[in-house]
């Protein structure tokens, strides 16, 4: 009766406003960041703290917003998927006028953790209803353009919070930019987010708040989603976090040069996010997830070895494209696992993630410190090549499952 009632809600023609509804948190969601990181020198100095400080600001957020992510696996059992990415974008605009006014960095580590807690929410549950309002032969190509929205960020957003805060100040960056943004996205989701039938709504089962956690952790192909694109994604740090170092130090090229490079880089993984979409229709969820990974792990490991700046180049730009493509080949793998719970299945997600982006950021920083950059991509990249081995091994994909039982 259950999968009827799904197969009915998926059969609807989604509404034109549905997919700008659903990409442009994903948008939102990277500006404070990229804010922060553009302009953690003008913050320090507002405050009168070092880099060194004010940088934890990030730190915190991110430890806050996955333990309320492991909440949200919860509450996405009770409250509708709707309502909480309403209300997560709603978080996210108050803590935006918080940062933008904070008299003292007390206050801003207040509100820009907030902006975690409200990622928590606006993160899964988008992923959540691109299950329920869009069929499964639509969703890798939808899940495509959201990862695309979050990566073009930081093409439109460096160089908007660039001239905003040059003209006035980083204040000025949250209020006058990062605010609209969210409001906009606010609007769209009440707007152009049509209610679902009651039959699909969220609900408290007879096993009670928790029974959506005891749905994903004991499907062992559900957890080994959750570990793979958890290294997967731990991989990709490895270039986001410190090719643009390497480049400067490495080749002595100068830092202008290399911000440029970061906006190829991010359309590159844009790019793979777009493409990634299609390739699921045509290959599938698991063996994209395979290669991609393995194959953006093997770029990871490569480019700090290689023997000039072109090359060197050229691997880390793959890596990108490669990178986009297995983001969006995991998120549609680990968005079929348990269709039942999918808010906690993408809650839960999120928490990985999160938690890799702390652990692979002090692994790396580690290798990085005790034997070179070489050393760093190697560790880091190999976990990309452990994530395509437990994808292969450990993952199935539901629909082919259901596929091959029904033929």
């Amino acid at each position: 009766m259950g999968e009827k009632t799904v197969s009915t809600v998926e059969k609807r023609s989604p509404g034109k406003l549905i997919l700008p509804s659903l990409a442009l948190p994903s948008f939102a969601s990277n500006l404070p960041p990229l804010v922060v990181g553009l302009l953690l020198v003008d913050i320090g100095q507002t405050f009168g703290y070092p880099v060194g400080v004010t940088g934890q600001i990030r730190t915190v957020a991110m430890i806050l917003g996955t333990f309320f992510a492991l909440l949200m696996g919860v509450l996405s059992v009770r409250f509708r998927h709707k309502l909480l990415l309403v209300a997560g974008l709603l978080l996210k605009s108050i803590a935006a006028v918080g940062c933008g006014f904070a008299p003292s960095f007390a206050i801003m580590l207040v509100s820009y953790s907030l902006q975690g807690v409200g990622a928590s929410m606006t993160g899964p549950m988008s992923y959540a209803l691109v299950g329920e309002y869009f069929s499964r032969e639509r969703r890798g190509s939808v899940i495509g353009w959201i990862s695309a929205a979050g990566a073009l960020a930081y093409v439109v957003g460096s160089p908007v919070a660039g001239a905003v805060s040059g003209f006035w100040n980083w204040r000025v960056a949250f209020l006058g930019f990062v605010l609209p943004v969210y409001l906009l996205s606010l609007s769209l989701a009440v707007k152009g987010l049509p209610a679902l039938s009651s039959s699909h709504q969220p609900k408290a089962h007879v096993g009670g708040y928790s029974e959506g956690f005891k749905g994903v952790f004991s499907n062992r192909s559900a957890v080994a989603c959750l570990v793979g694109s958890a290294l997967s994604g731990t991989a990709w740090l490895a270039i986001l976090i410190y090719a643009p170092s390497f480049l400067r130090q490495r080749f002595l090229m100068p830092t202008g040069i290399v911000s440029v490079i970061v906006v190829i880089a991010a359309l590159c993984y844009t790019s793979g996010s777009l493409i990634s979409g299609q390739f699921v229709k045509r290959f599938g969820r698991k063996p994209l997830s395979v290669l991609t990974a393995l194959v953006a792990g093997a770029f990871t490991i490569s480019y700090t070895n290689m023997p000039d700046l072109g090359l060197s180049l050229a691997v880390i730009l793959l890596g990108c494209l490669f990178s986009g493509m297995r983001s969006v080949a995991s998120t549609n793998l680990t968005l079929e696992q348990v269709p039942r719970f999918r808010g906690t299945m993408m809650s839960a997600n999120h928490a990985t993630l999160a938690m890799s982006d702390a652990i692979g950021s002090g692994i790396g920083g580690l290798a990085l410190l005790m034997s070179g950059y070489g050393a760093m991509a190697a560790t880091l990249g190999a976990m990309g090549i452990a994530a395509a081995i437990i994808f292969q091994l450990l993952a199935k994909d539901p629909t082919k499952t259901e596929t091959q039982t029904h033929s």
